[in-house]
């Protein structure tokens, strides 16, 4: 993956840069970055980039036993365009580049064998091609998991050691890249001494979402790389580069997507679903207490499928953030809100101010965020809503919380 192709995240682009070109390229480096930021593809494409860097010492030298000085790119845009001269570069584009090792939670694909990296090299291949701003959930449900919890194992730590203590064949590095070192239980104590102390011209790069899920021990054994989240101009560009919505959806889908691309996907994906009225009806029936729209409502969104019912839940957390916005903020501020809102959004967002307060907009927010939690783990939809529902009418209107 060239640089270019990185959605926004131009600074850090050049700090990765510059830190190969002057030579402070740390042994191990953590990318952090929240889902969606671009955190997995920055690290991929720098990845192939430092494997197309020839090894120094035994670089060409000039007609008289000199060595030949190697003149790296200044900036993404040198980089992009020097790494397409380099003979290996489709091999690293197409991640087949036999200096860059890959290893990433999975689960077990033949019974009785401990389950490594290398049996799923072809899936992984085609799922970053595909979703380069995937998370986990996209991962597991791609090779087939379905309900199965993916680790990173001893068996796989083991052969990581092996894969390391080769000589390189083409670069002049050996590049490990680690997604979601999260899932590395205590067996990633195997890695401490590699990591701590590894061969000459090794390179780690840890890719992940959650610092606090990371072994201390590894972390910090790691120069830190933030990755921010990405501007909502950057993701309405790119929504807009595609071609597959209108100007005014794209904007909207950038403010919603709070800096998420992968969730600017899935929202794009349902453009056309209608969750605003949707949202409308049922909260019209759940504050009203009518109970026989509230059975319709839950009925007709438990018909909608996890994704869909996720997409609503999202939907109806914006709107409680943009309520939340415009409560606090002073006259300025709103006027730039109700700029990047729809007109539909606009008259949502007065009247929940009207009915709820900043306290019952943060219950339920978490009432919103337990409901996702459980419906990715498949709970019974229509239990789901109801209990939600009951548990918003509660909030609401008598200003009660329910555990």
């Amino acid at each position: 993956m060239l640089f270019k192709n990185i959605i926004g995240q131009e600074e850090t682009k050049q700090q990765l840069v510059e830190m190969v070109q002057h030579n402070r390229l740390s042994h191990a480096l953590l990318f952090l970055g929240k889902e969606g930021s671009g955190a997995f593809s920055l690290a991929m494409a720098f990845a192939q980039y430092v494997s197309l860097i020839p090894n120094r010492a035994s670089s060409e030298t000039s007609l008289f036993g000199e060595p030949v000085e190697i003149k790296l790119p200044s900036t993404a845009a040198e980089a992009d365009a020097w790494m397409q001269k380099q003979p290996s570069f489709a091999k690293a584009e197409q991640l087949v580049h036999p200096d860059i090792h890959y290893s990433y939670p999975v689960v077990t694909k033949k019974a009785g064998t401990p389950p490594i990296s290398t049996d799923y090299i072809s899936e992984w291949r085609e799922f970053f091609q595909q979703l380069p701003y995937g998370n986990i959930y996209d991962w597991l449900q791609f090779i087939g998991a379905e309900n199965k919890q993916g680790n990173i194992t001893a068996h796989e730590c083991n052969d990581i050691i092996r894969k390391l203590n080769l000589k390189s064949f083409e670069s002049g590095y050996k590049i490990l890249v680690m997604w979601m070192p999260e899932y590395l239980g205590k067996e990633g104590n195997k890695l401490l001494k590699l990591i701590e102390e590894p061969p000459a011209d090794t390179l780690f790069i840890l890719i992940a979402e959650n610092e606090g899920e990371i072994l201390s021990t590894i972390l910090s054994r790691c120069q830190l790389v933030k990755i921010p989240s990405l501007d909502a101009n950057d993701i309405e560009k790119a929504l807009l580069s595609k071609n597959a919505c209108t100007a005014e959806q794209a904007k909207q889908i950038a403010n919603a997507s709070e800096g998420n691309f992968r969730e600017a996907l899935n929202l794009l994906q349902h453009a056309d679903e209608d969750f605003h009225g949707l949202l409308r009806e049922w909260l019209n029936a759940t504050l009203k207490n009518q109970t026989i729209a509230q059975v319709k409502m839950i009925e007709e969104i438990a018909r909608l499928g996890r994704e869909k019912q996720k997409q609503l839940l999202k939907h109806f957390t914006h709107i409680l953030e943009q309520a939340v916005r415009m409560q606090i903020a002073d006259d300025i501020l709103k006027q730039k809100l109700l700029s990047a809102m729809s007109p539909g959004e606009q008259d949502f967002v007065g009247r929940l101010n009207k009915v709820m307060g900043l306290e019952q907009k943060e219950a339920v927010a978490e009432e919103l965020d337990k409901a996702t939690y459980y419906i990715e783990r498949n709970a019974n939809a229509k239990i789901l809503f109801h209990a939600l529902t009951i548990k918003i009418f509660h909030i609401v209107k008598n200003n009660i919380v329910i555990a």
